[in-house]
């Protein structure tokens, strides 16, 4: 048991202890101290994910991978967090439970860390669980809302389904391949018991990449809970699922189960239910919930294609920090969700709107945005493995897509404005403007950051 093998995870899992021990000990007006120690923790651990990053190798009895996915799967995780965590002092300032949300977003980043590095289905479990139970309580975090409850228990119900389909889907596989280790799936017969559990493990996943048919709390959660909460639920998760289900998935031999057709045809009903339902949306977060549906719809490509594995981080990437963009606006206004709110504010708020349609036009994929880059990567891989059906699909997609953003982007910029947009305060306002610069910095950077993605990742 080396555990400096896990140290990233470990700090993580310490400052979210030292998080929870400082709102215990502080009044709550000096809650947002908390944040400052999750902010140093979080560096601790993305500086100790660097050094691991070299790695190949599988450590506590071959249950959890040190290889290049889950490096990178790490030091999105952790960014991503960072970002929320910018968020939420000016977002919680009145909450009495204020201190109290930096120790759910660490305990369920670490939930996520473990799902991306798992190799061996009771750690994926683990993972899942963890990354689950605390997501609950971040989405009806606002306890007050009708809304913020609303959400959560549509997650709660949604993921306990989910969840408990998971585990009866790892005890068949289990069952049919002597041992929860991913190197015995490599050997996995073809048989019923097998494919069912494969087809359940499958569901619990698609769960937390929010894909159908387990996507309904998606858009309610980018709604309804707290603005950093959904940013990170909305993320997170789904960077870690997507890693996990891309390592599953290349295990498992064609001959015992089709997934890889089976993922083709869930990318396809993903992106298109959630482009056209973006289409019927009048508030903002909800717009962006089913816009976040149907950018999973885009990950499952490359999950759905062997060997794609740098395109799915970089379009993971592209996608999270385009999303944590596009909340990080919500929030900085305030929470303002009504489209027709957003009338004219390229006049009063030119930065804010300039912010989140680098984000929108990312999600659609204008070039020369990171998003552009991520889609053209799936689209290559896509379209090498012969599958022009799917990136046919997905190219119609992107058309529709278009649509409902310029709905937002359109009346903002060339209407006046009828009201006056508040803000919300510095620190939403530097997280902001971090998210949109990791956005463009993803940008410039993805020529000599593409060579080092990984392209395999350990059984």
């Amino acid at each position: 048991m080396p555990l400096a093998d896990l140290a990233p995870e470990i700090a993580v899992l310490v400052t979210a202890v030292l998080a929870l021990l400082a709102a215990m000990a502080l009044p709550q007006p000096r809650h947002g101290w908390c944040a400052g120690v999750a902010l140093a923790g979080l560096a601790v651990a993305a500086g100790l994910a660097l050094s691991q990053a070299g790695l190949r190798q599988t450590t506590f009895s071959g249950t959890f991978a040190l290889d290049g996915a889950t490096a990178s799967a790490r030091l999105l995780i952790l960014g991503l967090t960072a970002l929320s965590v910018g968020l939420s002092p000016a977002w919680f300032a009145t909450d009495r439970r204020h201190g109290e949300v930096y120790a759910m977003l660490l305990f369920s980043a670490l939930g996520a860390m473990a799902m991306a590095g798992a190799a061996d289905l009771m750690q994926l479990v683990m993972g899942v669980l963890l990354s689950s139970v605390t997501g609950y309580v971040l989405a009806a975090y606002h306890r007050d809302w009708a809304i913020s409850l609303e959400a959560g228990m549509k997650y709660f119900l949604v993921g306990a389904l989910a969840n408990a389909l998971l585990v009866i889907g790892v005890v068949l596989v289990m069952g049919i391949a002597g041992g929860p280790g991913y190197a015995a799936l490599g050997s996995l017969p073809r048989d019923p018991l097998a494919v069912t559990g494969l087809a359940l493990v499958l569901a619990g996943l698609l769960f937390k990449l929010g894909a159908v048919p387990a996507h309904p709390w998606v858009p309610d959660v980018a709604e309804g809970a707290p603005v950093p909460a959904a940013a990170f639920l909305t993320t997170v998760p789904k960077v870690a699922a997507a890693v996990a289900l891309y390592r599953l998935v290349e295990v498992v031999p064609d001959e015992a189960a089709p997934l890889r057709l089976l993922l083709g045809l869930v990318a396809v009903a993903t992106m298109t239910l959630g482009n056209l339902c973006a289409l019927a949306q009048d508030d903002l977060r909800r717009l962006i919930g089913w816009s976040s549906v149907s950018q999973t719809g885009y990950a499952l490509m490359a999950v759905a294609v062997a060997g794609a594995l740098p395109a799915l981080i970089g379009f993971l990437a592209a996608y999270a920090f385009a999303n944590v963009a596009a909340l990080a606006v919500v929030a900085h206004l305030r929470g303002r969700t009504r489209i027709a709110d957003w009338r004219g504010l390229g006049r009063s708020h030119p930065a804010a709107l300039a912010a989140l349609a680098l984000a929108f036009l990312s999600f659609v994929g204008v070039p020369p945005l990171a998003g552009f880059l991520g889609k053209l990567a799936l689209f290559a891989a896509t379209l090498e493995a012969g599958l022009w059906w799917l990136a046919l699909a997905a190219a119609a997609n992107t058309v529709i897509s278009l649509a409902y953003y310029l709905r937002v982007l359109g009346p903002a910029l060339l209407s006046h404005p009828e009201a006056e947009a508040a803000v919300m305060g510095r620190s939403t306002a530097i997280t902001l403007g971090a998210a949109t610069a990791a956005l463009l910095a993803l940008t410039a950077a993805w020529a000599p950051v593409w060579p080092l993605l990984p392209e395999a990742v350990l059984p």
